[in-house]
């Protein structure tokens, strides 16, 4: 039986990213290779009660008024539905 994958997009801030470019580099992989495995990794690591997501998702710099600004344009009509993604 083949295994499902779900393909994700995340955006790395730039001195994150040149950071995956450069451990990829040393570890000889595709900087995609390494960012799932970290990521992986992390998920793994994660502790899934509540009050530790809320925390992790308080700890990103500007993410409640990125949500905000994000049902607002949805409000306003200019988001794309999903089953167009």
């Amino acid at each position: 039986m083949a295994s499902r994958q779900t393909r994700i997009n995340v955006s790395l801030d730039p001195a994150y990213a040149e950071k995956l470019t450069i451990l990829a580099r040393r570890a000889h992989l595709h900087e995609g290779t390494l960012a799932r495995s970290l990521l992986s990794q992390a998920i793994d690591a994660a502790d899934i009660d509540a009050r530790s997501v809320i925390e992790l998702l308080d700890g990103i710099p500007g993410a409640f008024e990125r949500a905000e600004r994000g049902i607002e344009q949805i409000r306003a009509g200019e988001g794309i539905p999903l089953d167009r993604l």
